[in-house]
């Protein structure tokens, strides 16, 4: 039996490596006591499988966790995946907050299903106007070559096929402008990092262009012209997915 779990990473948790926050499901699988199934060999391991790694400094609205349960052992059998999200949730760190759990069979990994997610990205150092034109400039090319990083190397690739919306939130005031981005995840994604990199290099002055703020809110899974989260309907939640509450609260 596979439990899929959706879950918020917000607040200074976000410093955390990817490799950090799968030992802490580790840990809080064994202290919620979790009739979790264990791998073969030497060194068991519970099974867990994780989702697309989060940039370690970016927060998250839509993170996704499958837990395998050995259905072999009596107290498997009468589970209920809802019951889970209250069972584990005292076990993880603040900032870490389990949202909703279900069943989910068949479908490959989660890191091989997820073809699309949503960003927020809280820019500094230039004014809306600005990067509003950088935004326009980016949707109208054709093409966005940017010098990145793959294996150690330098290549130069074309970041504009994998940027499919890109929008200046003009609802948000303050300091920051915040940019509002869907990107494909395959054949290789973009990071948050990388696009406003891009955003700077169609700006005349972005010598003061930072990145504030960083928070995933959504993940798609896509197939035969239709998408929907990995958690289906289940993995909705009820108030409306914005970062601005989560970066006011960060330190």
């Amino acid at each position: 039996m596979r439990v899929r779990f959706r879950y918020a990473k917000l607040g200074k948790v976000r410093f955390t490596s990817q490799r950090d926050v799968a030992r802490m499901w580790e840990r809080a699988v064994r202290r919620a006591a979790l009739p979790v199934a264990y791998s073969e060999g030497f060194s068991p391991r519970p099974l867990l499988s994780f989702g697309l790694a989060l940039p370690t400094g970016a927060e998250s609205l839509a993170e996704f966790v499958d837990v395998v349960l050995d259905e072999g052992r009596v107290e498997a059998a009468d589970i209920e995946p809802a019951e889970l999200v209250a069972r584990i949730g005292p076990f993880l760190p603040d900032g870490v907050t389990v949202r909703a759990a279900a069943g989910v069979s068949g479908g490959g990994s989660l890191q091989h299903e997820v073809t699309a997610c949503r960003w927020e990205l809280a820019l500094t150092g230039a004014t809306r106007g600005d990067v509003a034109d950088a935004v326009a400039s980016f949707t109208a090319a054709s093409s966005v070559p940017l010098v990145r990083e793959r294996k150690g190397r330098q290549a130069e690739d074309d970041l504009r096929p994998g940027v499919r919306e890109l929008s200046v939130d003009d609802g948000r005031g303050g300091e920051r402008v915040v940019v509002l981005a869907e990107v494909a995840t395959q054949p290789r994604g973009v990071r948050p990092g990388e696009l406003v990199r891009a955003l700077a290099e169609r700006m005349v002055d972005a010598g003061g262009l930072a990145l504030a703020g960083a928070c995933r809110t959504a993940q798609w899974i896509e197939r035969d012209g239709s998408r929907w989260e990995p958690l289906g309907d289940e993995g909705r939640i009820a108030e409306p997915v914005s970062a601005g509450a989560a970066w006011e609260r960060a330190s």
